[in-house]
């Protein structure tokens, strides 16, 4: 077994809001690894803490957010210990993102081959010629035609599809060994999605790059991805091997996300999972997903569940799946 590319231990990542009177726990101690030419699916509802916890990694988080415990091992190196100016050398050249909204990453002002060429030129000093040879290359391998015509374009002269590829080219051009895609196929049609998916599995097995995919689509993830941590209010209550997730979850808030996904020829109406995502300023006490699961105990409602392990790499934080705990705790309530 190789030692991992990114190893998070811990991880605790809050938000001061009110004048720093109240504190929110976003990322509520997360602890996930992730090896070369891997990838894993960070899934959840809005506002579980998957978009936090990668923000967190790359260190761009808000002004109101920090981290405030936990540790970010990259390359056997401590994230949370680097300075401002080391982030930004790491940043592009060994970790890069890709966010879902091309447009919120292209500069309208600059042309294709600016943006594209800018981490190439930065992070691996490459100038002149060999530069433009760079990003049509580049350009080349995300599959956007007449690579050395379309670099002087600009981003509104592209469809989304495309400009959705370009910062995939970008994300590419520092050489980095960890990319994180921020749900990067919402905002395509589902023949594109289905394109963009299959050309970045292409550039994994090329590269091999790792892959922290966040997402909503449980499909994508069967499609996608090695391993997947289902996040719930801030913390992993579920993370294995995809395979073994799907056809036997552990945790009943990862059953009923698969619960929810339409199969084809049913006529049965789709599962809604009862209530709302609680909010992180008022966690209910014991687990929090225990207000709308239907297989909540009393032990549910007192106590936040410890982490079950299943395998080597399955771990669940639920008292159902830890019936010795639950039969204790019933016991001495009875």
């Amino acid at each position: 077994m190789t030692q991992p590319l990114l190893q998070v231990t811990d991880l605790q990542t809050q938000f001061l809001t009110f004048g720093g009177t109240r504190v929110i726990k976003a990322v509520d101690g997360i602890s996930f690894d992730l090896r070369a030419g891997e990838t894993l699916g960070l899934v959840g509802e809005s506002g579980s803490g998957k978009t936090t916890a990668c923000l967190s990694i790359l260190g761009v988080l808000p002004p109101a957010a920090r981290v405030t415990g936990g540790a970010i091992r990259f390359l056997g190196e401590d994230l949370t210990h680097k300075s401002p100016a080391e982030m930004r050398r790491i940043r592009g050249a060994q970790i890069a993102m890709i966010l879902q909204d091309p447009m919120a990453s292209l500069n309208p002002l600059f042309s294709i081959y600016t943006q594209v060429c800018e981490p190439a030129y930065y992070h691996q000093r490459i100038r002149g010629r060999p530069l433009r040879e760079r990003v049509v290359e580049l350009l080349r391998s995300v599959r956007i035609p007449s690579a050395q015509r379309r670099m002087r374009d600009y981003p509104h002269q592209m469809s989304g599809g495309m400009r959705q590829r370009i910062v995939g080219a970008i994300a590419l051009a520092g050489g980095p060994k960890l990319i994180v895609a921020d749900e990067p196929t919402t905002n395509l049609d589902v023949t594109i999605q289905a394109q963009y998916l299959d050309l970045l599995k292409d550039l994994q097995e090329a590269t091999g790059v790792a892959i922290i995919f966040v997402t909503h689509n449980l499909g994508i993830v069967a499609r996608m991805c090695d391993r997947m941590a289902v996040m719930y209010a801030g913390r992993i209550v579920e993370q294995g091997p995809v395979r073994d997730l799907f056809n036997a979850p552990k945790h009943p808030y990862t059953a009923a996300l698969l619960g929810s996904i339409a199969k084809l020829g049913s006529k049965d109406p789709l599962y809604a999972i009862p209530g709302q995502p609680p909010n992180l300023a008022m966690l209910p006490a014991g687990c929090a997903f225990h207000p709308r699961c239907a297989a909540a105990v009393p032990l549910c409602r007192a106590q936040p569940p410890d982490e079950t392990r299943f395998g080597a790499q399955w771990t669940a934080r639920c008292w159902r799946a830890a019936p010795a705990a639950k039969e204790s705790h019933d016991s001495a309530v009875a």
